[in-house]
């Protein structure tokens, strides 16, 4: 692989994310090129349940498809902790990046817009409403680790006092060959931070939370550092701002949204058809059948 490269991953999971995930794939492969690694992920207990259709658009899509054991891997099964499995698995371009399936590309886009040597790269969180800002003081210690000086406010926030880095977890790239001085990846020194705070009881509510709460204490522990992305490399749709338009006069790169409906709302469902038509030959994943396959 050239310097730069970038495998792009997700979760293609059965029913509905295997059919955002096709929408997905065909957005990263309109909006960044063939260059991209495109890598869809599904536990290997539901991989024998993706459709047909779907393995077909995928193919047509140059996606590979893998599964990933998630058996025994967070007690109980957690199955927000699949970005975490998933992101244990090998890949061997120069940078990783996680995408949640329910996101879509809509603008022209470039990996060193999302990269960045040395750091992982992603958003702040939308909000943090779910939990008041002493739950850090748990979590930090727990960890032993020191908290940061660094204050920001959440992406959806506009008034209040700033708080303690809280990312998202919906997009986020990192070094692939970045270890620490005891060989660990990124992903393996994430996962050792989330299972230490999913096992310690004064931490209330941790889940689903869990892989939002580990991040910024991985990325330290990693020996990393955080490059926070603008807005408009990874934005969410919804919540208060439901129903109102994208904003005006912004190049927005990357929409997060949830739910179809939210497409539909601010005009993006056609451009999504229009994308999957363009790269895999249909404008809904149901009519590979009916063409053939």
């Amino acid at each position: 692989m050239s310097p730069g490269s970038l495998s792009v991953y997700f979760i293609v999971e059965p029913p509905s994310y295997e059919l955002m995930a096709c929408y997905l794939a065909a957005s990263l492969r309109q909006q960044f090129g063939p260059e991209l690694v495109l890598i869809g992920y599904c536990p290997a207990e539901k991989l024998g349940g993706i459709s047909p259709d779907v393995r077909e658009v995928l193919s047509r899509l140059n996606c590979e498809l893998r599964g990933f054991a998630t058996e025994g891997r967070f007690d109980p099964p957690y199955p927000h902790g699949n970005k975490l499995l998933a992101s244990l698995e090998k890949r061997e371009t120069e940078f990783s990046c996680f995408i949640d399936s329910d996101v879509l590309c809509i603008r022209p886009n470039q990996i060193g817009n999302i990269t960045r040597p040395g750091h992982v790269s992603l958003s702040k969180a939308a909000s943090m409403n779910w939990a008041p800002q002493s739950i850090w003081q748990d979590i930090y210690r727990i960890c032993r680790m020191e908290m940061p000086e660094e204050r920001f406010r959440p992406m959806k926030q506009r008034k209040g006092a700033p708080g303690l880095p809280y990312f998202s977890s919906g997009l986020f790239s990192f070094p692939e060959h970045h270890r620490t001085s005891e060989g660990l990846s990124f992903p393996e020194v994430w996962m050792q931070v989330a299972r230490e705070i999913d096992a310690a009881p004064e931490v209330p509510k941790k889940r689903p939370y869990l892989d939002q709460l580990s991040l910024p204490l991985a990325i330290r522990r990693a020996g990393l550092d955080w490059n926070i992305l603008p807005d408009a490399q990874h934005f969410i749709l919804g919540g208060r701002l439901r129903g109102e338009p994208l904003p005006e006069g912004e190049e927005i790169f990357t929409v997060h949204y949830r739910q179809w409906e939210l497409l539909k709302e601010v005009g993006l469902a056609r451009q999504a058809k229009d994308m999957l038509e363009r790269h895999a030959g249909v404008r809904r994943i149901a009519q590979v059948r009916r063409r053939g396959l």
